[in-house]
């Protein structure tokens, strides 16, 4: 099987030193990103700098197309599949821990059922990564995983309906973006991915994935 697996993409051998520290920082940028998160979400949106108001950074952090990202950005960049899977799991729990630890000590309160939705995506997550990492290799399969990454990031960037298609959020259109570039290898994979994606983002619009996250 992993035979199989390493002629779609070849894994990647780095020093012991290297990966703890690749894993540290993404469970720092965890931490960090978590925290940041629950201090906009506490803050009256009329406190916040005049920018960030602007952007409406409490909305766009509650809404799962940035860690969906991130996700996919650690995943792909990693240098092997275990890796990828570990790194995401680290820094999944490094956010939610940091989010739903402020929530409890500092904010006062604990959403129990809202917490465990987050604690199911984190155990999730590395599955999903594993996959994931493959999308930067050869063959129709990496085709598929782009697309279907390409599918979920359209969903959280577009609101499609019978009679209109809308832009969600302007910072998640940015996303959008970066997700073609991050999955980019060549224009005739990417005209794959693209079409694919979007065919399966108009066929899905209707449905809640994952509690109606994605």
């Amino acid at each position: 099987m992993l035979g199989f697996l390493n002629k779609i993409r070849e894994p990647v051998s780095i020093t012991i030193h290297k990966k703890i520290l690749y894993s540290l920082s993404v469970l720092l940028a965890g931490i960090l990103l978590g925290t940041t998160s629950k201090i906009l979400d506490e803050t009256a949106s009329n406190l916040l700098p005049p920018m960030l108001e602007v952007l409406d950074l409490r909305n766009f952090f509650s809404r799962m197309g940035i860690w969906l990202f991130f996700a996919v950005l650690i995943s792909v960049y990693s240098k092997t599949p275990f890796r990828a899977a570990t790194n995401v799991f680290l820094f999944f729990v490094g956010m939610v821990g940091s989010y739903y630890l402020y929530t409890a000590l500092v904010a006062g309160f604990f959403p129990e059922s809202y917490m465990m939705i987050w604690i199911t995506m984190a155990f999730i997550s590395p599955f999903m990564a594993f996959v994931c990492w493959y999308a930067r290799g050869n063959g129709i399969i990496p085709v598929i995983i782009s697309a279907l990454i390409f599918m979920f990031m359209t969903r959280q960037a577009f609101a499609f309906g019978f009679w209109y298609l809308d832009i969600r959020n302007g910072l998640e259109m940015i996303l959008w973006i970066g997700t073609f570039f991050v999955l980019y290898q060549s224009p005739g994979q990417m005209a794959k991915v693209v079409t694919i994606g979007v065919l399966a983002f108009f066929l899905t619009a209707p449905l809640n994935l994952f509690w109606g996250m994605l």
